[in-house]
Formats: structure tokens, sequence, C-alpha cells
């Protein structure tokens, strides 16, 4: 029993055994831990990381050293080629993959999805939304075509599909995104997206496989960057940034396609020259470097979360057991009574606004109202404990996250007793 919290004897029952049936799992993910956190600390000792690369440049930021050892840093602790990373310029995830669309895609080109349908914010980017953006330079409106491959019936990449569709030499990028979004269908292990590049590389060698990476850093032992990934992307305020980012997103990949994707962030001609750093090296520094860990503390939390409402009746994904490549733990809830009261127990944990009440409401991006659960040091950041969904069936949440398991488990055990509280557990 907590000190601190109430929580019933039931839920109090149904942790403990949750707790036991994890330590499998846990220990698994430690290890995992160690081994990534090594790999960040050997990347840092290379690049001889210092306390002058945490100085601040203002204006053009020309021979800002602290950035320059920062984008060198991000390619090596991701095995690619070459990197940058950037706070503010960047502005969130969307944005980041957004540039890699742009700086690579040109008129009459094909952007082929073969993970299905992406995420809701990024439809207005390509031109899929239903027109709303119509004329205000989606890729669309540039003549670059998007299709998709569905996943197949029983979640899994069509492969057959995948390679008729990439052999079209009007393909520019296959689109991989690794995460689920606001779906169920499973999320795509580096294993996975290392079968895909193997394919799409030998029946298209023009085509270039861009990875959306959000959520899935520090996951596996490997990025997709090293197994093939042509071009990857992801947010510093979801696993990257550890949790001490402010903001941003990192880009990663071939030399000449990262440049492409600087040309468009700044312009051709300044390329990665160009960037004033603000003040944000040191908290871009300590952010890589504490992001294992965090990682690893997000996953325990979505173990745990997994294991416990499986104890209390509910179908979850992944399972406990199961093998994970991103951080998210989707919970189907079935009503959205049980939705709302999940995402305001889980906010009753939280050590920023905790006493504030979440309520769906129309969030820019998205065709559904969304409830989200976000008491966090950093506005929409995913790496902390948040909870998030659309009001729309089959009413899941999606929960990620957690600074630390400690206080994680603790925001799962409040967003359960809520349940208790107001008579919606099985």
């Amino acid at each position: 029993m907590s000190k601190f919290f109430h929580v019933s004897e039931q839920i109090e029952t149904a942790s403990a055994a949750a707790m036991k049936k994890a330590a499998p799992q846990f220990a698994k993910l430690d290890a995992l831990t160690a081994y990534n956190q090594e790999k960040v600390l050997s990347a840092f000792i290379k690049n001889r990381v210092d306390e002058t690369d945490f100085h601040s440049t203002t204006g053009y930021g020309y021979n800002d050293k602290g950035r320059e050892k920062l984008d060198r840093l991000t390619a090596d602790i991701f095995g690619a080629e070459a990197a940058f990373i950037r706070a503010g310029a960047l502005s969130c995830g969307t944005h980041t993959l957004s540039v890699c669309l742009y700086g690579v895609l040109r008129p009459n080109d094909v952007l082929l999805s073969v993970t299905g349908l992406p995420y809701d914010t990024i439809h207005s980017t390509i031109g899929i939304d239903n027109g709303k953006s119509a004329g205000k330079g989606t890729l669309s409106d540039f003549g670059i075509t998007y299709k998709q491959v569905d996943l197949t019936e029983t979640d899994e990449l069509d492969f057959p599909a995948i390679e008729t569709a990439a052999a079209d030499a009007r393909v520019r990028m296959v689109y991989i995104q690794r995460s689920r979004g606001y779906s169920l269908r499973h999320t795509i292990s580096v294993a996975e997206i290392e079968r895909v590049c193997e394919l799409v590389h030998r029946i298209n060698p023009r085509a270039v496989v861009m990875v959306d990476n959000c959520y899935g850093e520090f996951t596996e032992e490997k990025e997709p960057t090293e197994v093939g990934a042509d071009l990857m992307a992801g947010s510093l305020i979801k696993n990257a940034g550890g949790g001490i980012a402010a903001s941003g997103g990192y880009i990663a990949g071939r030399a000449d396609l990262v440049e492409l994707c600087a040309c468009r962030l700044n312009t051709p001609g300044l390329g990665l020259e160009v960037g004033a750093t603000l003040g944000q090296n040191r908290s871009l520094f300590m952010g890589l470097f504490h992001a294992p860990h965090v990682v690893g503390e997000a996953l325990k939390t979505a173990v745990f979360a997994a294991t416990l409402f499986s104890e209390l009746g509910f179908t979850v994904t992944p399972k406990p057991d199961e093998a994970r490549h991103d951080i998210i733990q989707a919970i189907c809830l079935e009503t959205p009574e049980r939705l709302i009261a999940f995402c305001q127990g889980l906010q009753k944990g939280a050590p920023v606004d905790s006493y504030v009440t979440p309520e769906p409401w129309d969030m820019p991006g998205y065709d559904n109202q969304v409830i989200m659960a976000a008491g966090a040091f950093t506005s929409g950041s995913s790496i902390e404990l948040s909870g998030d969904a659309p009001l729309r069936e089959p009413f899941a949440v999606w929960m990620q996250g957690g600074l630390n398991f400690h206080t994680g488990k603790i925001g799962v055990l409040l967003a359960a007793e809520e349940l208790v509280k107001r008579n919606l557990l099985k």
C-alpha cells in the first residue's frame, strides 16, 4: 500500500500479481537498456564531447562547434552516414517528417506507404485530408502522388503487394511508419524494416526507404538506419530527447538525403552551415545521453500497464509478454466512459497539472475529438507519462512514456482506480 496515494484493495491485489508476472520482461528490458546506454556512452566518448560544446550561438550560428558535434554524435548513435538534430528549427515530429518528404520528393514522384494509412497529423502534408489543405502547399499540390499498401488481414506486412507497388519506376519514396498511431496494428520491428529495405533496394534502386521512427528509438538494439533504411526521422519530445530536450527533432540517414533535408529546412546553399543554437545544445546532449535509460523506464511502465489491465479483464496490445518495438501501449476500454475515466485518472498521477481534468476537444490535425492526459514538464511530451485517444471505436487508449517506472506505475494505478470509483470495471 502506498503511503501517499489511495488505491483500493482490488487494484492493489491486481498490481501485485502484475508485478510478479512482469518480472521476466523487466529483466529483458534492463539488459536492453544497458546495451543501448553503453552504445550512447561510447558515441559520446568517441566524439570527445566537452563543456565548450554546450556554449550558445546567435545570429547565423556560423562555426557552432557544439551543433556540428551533435550532428556527428546523432549519426554515430543511429549508425547513419549523416544526421542533424535541432531544437526549435524542427518544431515537432510532424514537422520533421514533412521536412524529409519535401526534401526528397519532386513533382511526378510517387510516395508509397507500405504500412497502411499514416498517422493523422501527416495527412495534411501529403494532401489526403479530404481537401482541407488543398492549395496550401501539400505534396499533392506539387504533383506528388500518394499510394499505400495495407497490412494483411492477419496484421502482417504484405510483401507481395509491396513488391508489386514498389517496382513502379515513379516510386521515389517507400514510407514506413514504425509505430501504430491510433490503430491496433502491430508496431513494425527493425527486422521487418530490414526485409522491406532489401526488397525495395533490389527491385527499385531509385526508391528511398524512409522510416518514421517516432516512439521507436532505443526500443531495440538496432535502429532502422543500421539495417538499410535510407532516411529516418523522429521527435525530441518523444524517445530521443530523453525527457530533457524542450523541443525539436532529428533526421538521419544517407549523407546525400540528409543534405537534401537540410536544404529544405534552411535553404539551398546554406544547408547545415547555419542555425544558431540559442542555448539549447546542453539540453540536447543531455537528452540524448539519458534517452536509453528513460526509454527503458517507459517500456517497463508499458509492460506493467499491459499486465495490470490484462489482470482486470481488458484486451491489450502489445500483450504483456510480447516483443516491443516502440513505447506505446494500447488498452481497449470499449466505451467512451471508460476511456475518459482512464485519462482523467492517469492525469491525477502527473507531476505537472495533476489537478486538471482532461476533457475531449477538437485538437488541430485530428478528425475526431481527442482526449489527452498529459501532465508534463514539456508541453506535448510523449516520453513523459501520457495517454490519449480519439473518441471513436474501439475506444482504446494509447498510453506512452514514464520518465521513471516508479511514478509511471502510480499513474497507471490511479487510472485503474478511477474505473473502480466510477463502477466501470468489468
